[in-house]
């Protein structure tokens, strides 16, 4: 009987080890699968959003705007549907007065609150795609309302500028209109505008542009004086009519005389407020401008405004006195400014305005705004001291009469230019009714003087307003 043969000890060892190496090398793989395949749904799932949202994306975007979803106002008119290629409101005015918030079909106007909140109009969901949720996306619902926005637009008449309004305890935005503007159903022949009525027509002056203020800067002014020293209510100040600096020279409409602090700022007296810049200086109006956020950009729903500025380094007294005025460097933006005027309503905390109220895809909601603090800029001290002399200005010299059933607070411009041009009609304030709770401004180019200019415009859009309200509760 031969012998059995058997393996060495080192050879099966040897061969064992094999087998578990390849084993192990194989687990690697596995492994290695599977978390591939894990991060792969992962990134599905949680970046799917992102990849649908590439701006290039014909199932999302056309021209560079969203293409998918509706727009209504906030009593449900439509506004836009953004499907094939956008259908806007079958009122020729209602598709002028909100082109530049909804864009046109080219992408030359582009809809920045409409591409933030694209994931959620368009009711993209990783497992469902790309409308998902009723097969058409979702429903925008914007702050604005129609009835106003129309009226905003026929009271601008010709004038070039912005008129906005805003309700300083929610921040929704009833109304921003700004011209020029255009049918986007019916476009003008833009290269045969010789008279240039078109000019800037792509410009949103409500959140793009920054104007030279004027007088109502003097707001700031009479702000920043009265947190630092509230005192200075009880003072007077002479106007003759010319403040000198040397060779340069501040100059009044006329010589007031005797002011009293109050009635140097109702009867916006540049003389009287040269001095209030001298006894300031220009570091302590410099803070202040910075604390109110005047010159900031105001960030929300997707869009960012245009910054202003106000600079007073190097700024000499007289170049001080004309900034405290509303001259010299200073600028502003329209939105920005709302804002601030809004802060003083409520008593020197401001709320962030905002353009979109609601978004709803498939009977859910999506979106819902909320108001937004935007902080206290000043003591709720100064901010009553305003309300009232901002009120006797309407009451004592504005008159009541232009604003029926409204006890509107406000404060005229008119912003020198240069150039030859007409000076820039400013007007801002807010309407000091619980029930009514705006704040306003409108910015005029070309226009003259504020309150002749802008007074009939806020009229009439002030009044849509509170009709609109009215409605609407």
């Amino acid at each position: 009987m031969p012998a059995l043969r058997y393996a060495s000890p080192e050879k099966g060892g040897w061969r064992m080890n094999r087998i578990m190496g390849r084993a192990r090398l194989l687990l690697v793989l596995v492994l290695i699968l599977a978390l591939g395949t894990s991060f792969f749904v992962g990134e599905y799932f949680i970046g799917s959003g992102k990849w649908i949202l590439f701006s290039g994306s014909p199932h999302v975007y056309n021209a560079g705007n969203i293409g998918c979803g509706v727009v209504a106002d906030r009593e449900g008119v439509l506004l836009l549907d953004l499907r094939n290629n956008r259908t806007y409101a079958q009122n020729d005015t209602l598709r002028s007065a909100t082109l530049h918030w909804l864009g046109d079909r080219k992408g030359s106007i582009s809809a920045p609150a409409l591409s933030h909140y694209a994931s959620e109009l368009i009711g993209f969901d990783p497992i469902g795609g790309v409308y998902a949720y009723g097969g058409v996306g979702g429903q925008a619902t914007m702050t604005l309302s129609a009835t106003v926005q129309m009226a905003a637009l026929e009271a601008m008449g010709d004038y070039k500028g912005t008129v906005a309004v805003y309700n300083y305890k929610t921040g929704e935005i009833l109304c921003a209109v700004t011209t020029p503007t255009y049918d986007p159903d019916n476009i003008p022949d833009f290269a045969s505008d010789a008279n240039g009525a078109y000019s800037g027509v792509y410009v949103n002056r409500f959140i793009q542009s920054a104007y030279t203020p004027g007088s109502i800067f003097k707001i700031v002014t009479v702000a920043a004086a009265l947190e630092t020293m509230p005192e200075i209510q009880n003072q007077t100040f002479t106007c003759t009519g010319t403040v000198e600096y040397g060779v340069d020279t501040v100059t009044c409409e006329q010589a007031h005389g005797t002011l009293t602090f109050q009635e140097a700022f109702a009867k916006s007296c540049n003389c009287s407020f040269a001095q209030i810049a001298g006894i300031l200086g220009k570091d302590v109006l410099q803070r202040y401008v910075s604390q109110f956020g005047i010159t900031e950009s105001l960030s929300f729903d997707g869009i960012t405004t245009a910054s202003g500025n106000v600079e007073l380094s190097a700024a000499a007294p007289v170049q001080l006195a004309w900034s405290a005025i509303g001259q010299h460097k200073d600028l502003i933006n329209p939105c920005r400014y709302m804002s601030f005027i809004g802060a003083i309503a409520t008593g020197g905390t401001g709320v962030k305005p905002h353009l979109i109220s609601q978004i709803k895809v498939g009977g859910s909601v999506t979106y819902q705004a909320k108001p937004q603090s935007d902080g206290r800029i000043m003591s709720s001290e100064t901010a009553a001291i305003l309300q009232e002399y901002l009120r006797n200005n309407v009451e004592n010299y504005y008159g009541d009469d232009s604003f029926p059933g409204l006890t509107v607070c406000a404060k005229s411009g008119t912003a020198e230019v240069g150039g030859g041009k007409k000076p820039n009609a400013m007007f801002t304030g807010f309407v000091a009714d619980e029930e009514y709770p705006l704040a306003f401004i409108a910015a005029i180019e070309d226009g003259g003087y504020g309150r002749p200019v802008c007074v009939p415009i806020l009229s009439k859009v002030l009044t849509a307003c509170k009709e609109a309200m009215d409605n609407h509760s």
